[in-house]
């Protein structure tokens, strides 16, 4: 923490506002982590939050370079987690 000057009042901050947004229903448009389906990955992305959770994700507008960019991703991320299953198992 004195070498990077960060603190932990951020991540409280941070989380206080995630459990507000949930509590109220605010349906608060919130970068978060969630689980895609349609690409089967956690994915990071701005989405409405409220009772529930996440209820929508929005993929914003990308340019055809940048699709192939997150297509990558969520196959990297995809393998990452298949091999994370397999640990132990073999």
């Amino acid at each position: 923490m004195e070498g990077t000057g960060a603190s932990q009042y951020g991540i409280g901050a941070v989380s206080a506002r995630l459990v507000e947004a949930v509590l109220r229903d605010e349906r608060a448009v919130l970068p978060v982590a969630a689980h895609s389906s349609d690409h089967q990955v956690t994915l990071s992305l701005a989405c409405v939050l409220g009772a529930g959770g996440v209820r929508q994700m929005h993929l914003p507008a990308m340019t055809p370079e940048e699709h192939q960019a997150l297509d990558e991703s969520v196959r990297v991320l995809r393998e990452a987690s298949e091999r994370a299953l397999t640990v132990g198992t073999a």
